[in-house]
């Protein structure tokens, strides 16, 4: 007599729905607080009333900073084109955040105890899914209202219409990101959605610098299209929110924990003050997209001669940073144009960023000691030969937008230029940040004096820069 033969359930029997999984964690998760309704109730509306009070405050404040002689006064027309190209470099940096944080993300525990486990992706991952929408839907209306109120914008119907556009615009960008998070790799359209608004930003810019320096700069259009903007938005709202519900059983569990980890190394860097946690992982992940490399022979000569090549060959695997660099120059034109009070201070800062990026070998043997004894020879002389680059940069850099300032004492360009170095290379040299130094007792709260010190290594320099080419320049 032979046995029939075993049958595999199509389904599994008794698995849980999403909704009875998390009626059940919640219902675990009360026993372990004694927090009430109201109480969750009251810290919200503390936050919002603090966070109201305080925004509209920086706002004015702003305001009367840019019609202040300090400033400077500005073509009306150049200031808003730059606004314009201001706001598109953020949505594109905006993307570049939500497509590193996922946007949706799970913890660890979820990751084993849900995503693991054979319940609907698409049922778990729904409700998740429409808090972030009505969170970005938010936030970014308030940063619509905020824009305009800088602008000068004082029509509640006026500020009404921008809540619409920047709440439509910001639901579609989560909506679409969620998208570009559940189709496979290899798909070219989020990189070209990211883009887009960042080079749109780069020839804007680069029409107001040209047409401002040959003529009378562009005019400010008599209306602000936000109607336009919010009647674009709704449609592709709908059509990336029907998207991302289509796409939610499409997320891996990698992918959902991949924005956790860049998530929680975020939170613990700011934290913790310690921006390298932060920068450790990005820097890992940008190397991990290179892959491999193609490897060319070094030019014949010295043991430092050789270093210094690796550090220039670093950048051209690494094309980011000088583009970053490039921009920079781009910024600091329109900076001079929409603040030209400011344009020395801003050429000071904008040097130390650009200079900052390129201090990525800088960084790297400063901080493994492995490495230095690895590569042979004294620290100092490791470091000399990895400060070249971004030595060579910062001046270059400093040359190309020394017509945006006006020329000052003839010993004060080249100071803050080796000012720029030397706080570059402050940074790029901070050894690992150590805690349990002193702290302050001060009427509002416990401050860590010997952790901001420590963090402050580079841009303390930095700050008195700026002072010197405030009170000099």
């Amino acid at each position: 007599m032979t046995a029939a033969p075993a049958t595999i359930a199509e389904t599994p029997t008794g698995v849980p729905t999403a909704r009875q999984v998390r009626a059940h964690l919640r219902k675990a998760r009360s026993r372990h607080h004694d927090h009430s309704l109201s109480d969750v109730l009251g810290d919200a509306y503390v936050i919002v009333l603090f966070t109201g009070m305080y925004g509209w405050f920086a706002i004015s404040a702003s305001r009367d900073l840019l019609d202040s002689p300090t400033v400077g006064q500005a073509e009306p027309g150049v200031r808003w084109w730059l606004a314009v190209a201001a706001l598109l470099a953020g949505a594109g940096l905006a993307w570049r955040g939500l497509r590193a944080l996922g946007p949706l993300l799970v913890t660890p525990a979820t990751q084993s105890w849900a995503t693991s486990a054979p319940i609907d992706r698409r049922a778990w991952l729904a409700p998740r899914f429409v808090l972030l929408l009505l969170g970005s839907a938010v936030g970014t209306a308030a940063l619509a209202v905020a824009v305009a109120a800088l602008g000068g914008v004082s029509e509640p119907s006026a500020l009404g219409w921008a809540a619409a556009a920047g709440a439509g615009w910001g639901a579609a960008a989560l909506a679409l990101s969620a998208v570009a998070q559940g189709r496979r790799s290899g798909r070219r359209w989020p990189t070209v959605v990211g883009a887009a608004p960042m080079v749109a930003a780069a020839v804007i810019t680069a029409l107001v610098v040209l047409v401002s320096n040959l003529g009378d700069g562009l005019p400010r259009p008599a209306a602000t299209p936000t109607i336009a903007l919010f009647a674009l938005a709704v449609p592709l709202t709908g059509l990336g929110t029907v998207l991302a519900v289509r796409a939610l059983p499409l997320i891996d569990r990698a992918t959902l924990t991949t924005g956790a980890q860049f998530a929680n190394a975020a939170a613990t860097a700011t934290i913790l003050l310690d921006p390298s946690l932060l920068a450790g992982l990005v820097e890992s992940r940008r190397w991990r997209r290179v892959g491999k490399v193609r490897s060319r022979r070094f030019r014949s000569g010295p043991g430092w001669w050789a270093l210094l090549q690796a550090d220039v060959r670093r950048l051209g695997r690494h094309p980011s940073a000088v583009l970053i660099w490039a921009a920079l120059i781009g910024v600091q034109y329109a900076a001079a144009l929409a603040l030209p009070g400011l344009a020395g201070a801003a050429q000071v800062v904008f040097a130390y960023l650009a200079a900052n990026r390129l201090t990525g070998g800088l960084r790297s043997v400063s901080r493994s000691p492995g490495l230095r004894r690895a590569l042979g020879g004294s620290d100092n002389l490791l470091r000399g030969i990895h400060v070249v680059v971004p030595a060579v940069g910062a001046g270059l850099w400093w040359l190309s937008t020394l017509p945006t300032v006006e020329p000052g004492p003839a010993w004060l360009a080249p100071t803050l230029a080796l000012g720029v170095v030397a706080a570059a290379f402050r940074a790029g040299t901070r050894p690992p940040i150590t805690y349990g130094g002193a702290t302050v007792n001060t009427p509002f709260g416990m401050v860590p004096v010997d952790l901001i010190r420590q963090g402050s290594r580079g841009p303390a320099l930095l700050a008195v820069l700026v002072l010197v080419q405030l009170f000099l320049g």
